[in-house]
């Protein structure tokens, strides 16, 4: 019964020896192809063994697959037919698939897209079915490893290339898809449903129009003001048209004014694109600017994507939460699915990086004692206060016993010129007041890295555009905004805020409403008005640490190279 029903699946499948290209047949049809059921080991009816045995064979060529035991047992259960039909089930899949290869996080998986790409154009579909299988595992795996390795796969370390095959779940929801014909579906499902990733994902469709053509160099040193003459106004002119900063009306304009000299229609264009990244508004095209305006199209295709990407690992919509996005200096609140603030932060030193991590605000502290950490006090405080006695003083510190103890030591009874740093013995706190490092506002977010969120007596630092200042912890700016609308939001009445507000001893009071909290890094997005941003890798996260893996990438997808 079995050998009659693969044979009846043999004939249903198998089509003419001339190939058909799958761009010819409908959606339903293509690619409709026999995956060799004349081939003896098939005819058989082969056990896993020898299901194993015709794999190998098929993808003897193929070396990225790797997960020759179940491709088989998926084979064997579906009587080798073959599993992508559907062509928009591949091209969901090969969607997916080609913004990982794009992010530059993993060289297994762009080589696996090249490969796809390659079978397709010459219509070896039977090799083209069992890769798609293989990859779709993989992608499975990866996917089902995020929520615990994403921090490390997107932020430098690349994605491992021995992906296990996925949970026994997933397996049996893509054995459910198969046996219903809801592949198409599966794989669209894999897909963020998040209109900030379909954003990027349009950004990327946008610049890959370009990537293949070459851009115009333009490369002026010192500082470019207005009235500068250009030596190349118009590479300039395209690079601008082509990053979205003049409109294709405005750079003709240009070119028919034979615009010779640094003009204000540039100077706004250039203003425009420096706003979207991140730098000083202010027309000048410096160092900064010259960097971002002569970074290659490839490299800004890979970082949109590796940004897609780490969309996987935040909220898309959650009704209240505070996100603070760490290399735009930046926190956004929202309440109830409405945005009631945006505020300037400080975040941690490269040296000292604030960590990536979700909590939520627990508590607002008012005037609050600064409980110095261990490292901060060791590499920061106690070496000015051995060479200026009057450094602890001055600044309100007081020494203490130890974490466990609020004895105070009398500081005039230490002997600073003796004390090492790395064996002090006591613990230092600074008294709350104009001069504590924590400003009048603690916001206390429960996390295993003693990070909170707080306000600062060091208000000019938010003028600045590069604002990783800290030892970690994040600095707001408009953190009296920031704890009356949390109170508010947990009952506490307006009065009752300015009481507390009033007076200078501490008071800690804790909030019902425990609104979530994001620590995110994203160097590239695409924001209200429709404008990609981008921003200063601030912590070195966007570069991959096996170099090989952006190597290769760009080998595949930009040069056509064979992949074999």
């Amino acid at each position: 019964m079995a050998i009659s029903k693969l044979r009846c699946i043999g004939l249903v499948v198998m089509v003419t020896a001339q190939m058909v290209s799958a761009e010819t047949l409908s959606p339903a049809q293509a690619p409709v192809v026999a995956l060799d059921a004349a081939d003896p080991t098939v005819a058989a009816i082969a056990p896993q063994a020898d299901a194993e045995q015709w794999v190998r064979q098929t993808t003897s060529h193929l070396s990225s697959v790797r997960y020759i035991h179940q491709l088989a047992a998926l084979y064997l259960a579906n009587g080798y037919a073959p599993l992508w039909q559907d062509s928009l089930a591949t091209t969901a899949l090969e969607a997916q698939l080609q913004l990982l290869a794009l992010s530059g996080v993993s060289a297994d998986f762009s080589r696996r897209y090249t490969q796809l790409v390659h079978l397709k154009q010459s219509n070896d579909w039977r090799q083209y079915d069992l890769l798609a299988t293989d990859t779709l595992l993989a992608y499975m795996s990866y996917l089902e490893g995020l929520p615990e390795y994403g921090r490390g796969w997107l932020f430098g370390a690349g994605i491992d290339p021995s992906l296990p095959l996925p949970s026994s779940q997933g397996l049996s929801h893509l054995n459910s898809a198969i046996e219903t014909g809801q592949l198409r579906a599966f794989v669209a499902a894999l897909k963020p449903q998040d209109r900030r990733y379909t954003q990027l994902q349009r950004a990327i469709d946008a610049l890959m129009q370009h990537s293949q053509e070459p851009w115009p160099g333009f490369y002026q040193p010192g500082y470019i003001r207005l009235g500068t003459r250009l030596r190349k106004p118009e590479a300039l002119i395209d690079r601008l048209e082509r990053l979205g900063d003049l409109t294709a009306h405005q750079a003709a304009q240009l070119r028919a004014s034979k615009v010779r000299t640094y003009n204000i229609d540039l100077a706004n264009a250039m203003k425009r694109f420096q706003e979207r990244h991140g730098l000083k508004v202010d027309g000048v095209i410096g160092p900064q600017t010259r960097y971002w305006l002569m970074m290659p199209v490839q490299e800004r295709i890979r970082i949109l994507a590796l940004n897609a990407q780490r969309l996987r690992l935040w909220p898309a919509d959650f009704p209240s939460m505070l996100v603070v996005n760490i290399p735009a200096y930046d926190l956004s609140l929202w309440l109830d699915n409405k945005h009631v603030l945006d505020s300037k932060v400080i975040v941690g030193r490269p040296s000292r990086p604030t960590p990536l991590m979700s909590s939520t605000v627990a508590s607002v502290v008012f005037n609050p004692y600064w409980n110095v950490p261990n490292s901060i006090m060791r590499k920061d405080i106690l070496p000015k206060a051995r060479y200026d006695r009057g450094y602890l003083y001055r600044n309100g510190f007081r020494v203490i016993r130890s974490w466990n103890s609020s004895e105070q030591i009398p500081i005039h009874t230490i002997d600073w010129r003796l004390v090492n740093a790395k064996a002090f013995p006591y613990r230092l706190r600074q008294q709350p007041g104009k001069k504590n490092a924590l400003g009048r506002f603690k916001f206390n977010i429960p996390n295993n890295n003693a990070i909170y969120l707080h306000d600062t007596p060091a208000k000019s630092l938010f003028n600045k555009t590069t604002r990783a200042f800290s030892s970690g912890c994040i600095r707001v700016e408009h953190a009296d905004d920031l704890a009356r609308i949390l109170l508010t939001d947990s009952g506490v009445s307006p009065q009752r805020v300015d009481e507390l507000k009033a007076r200078t001893n501490t008071r800690t009071v804790g909030l019902s409403n425990q609104v979530k909290v994001h620590l995110i890094y994203q160097t590239a997005w695409v924001d209200e008005d429709g404008q990609v941003n981008f921003r200063n890798d601030v912590y070195s996260y966007d570069q991959i640490n096996q170099m090989s893996q952006k190597e290769e990438k760009f080998t595949f997808l930009f040069s056509g190279e064979n992949p074999y």
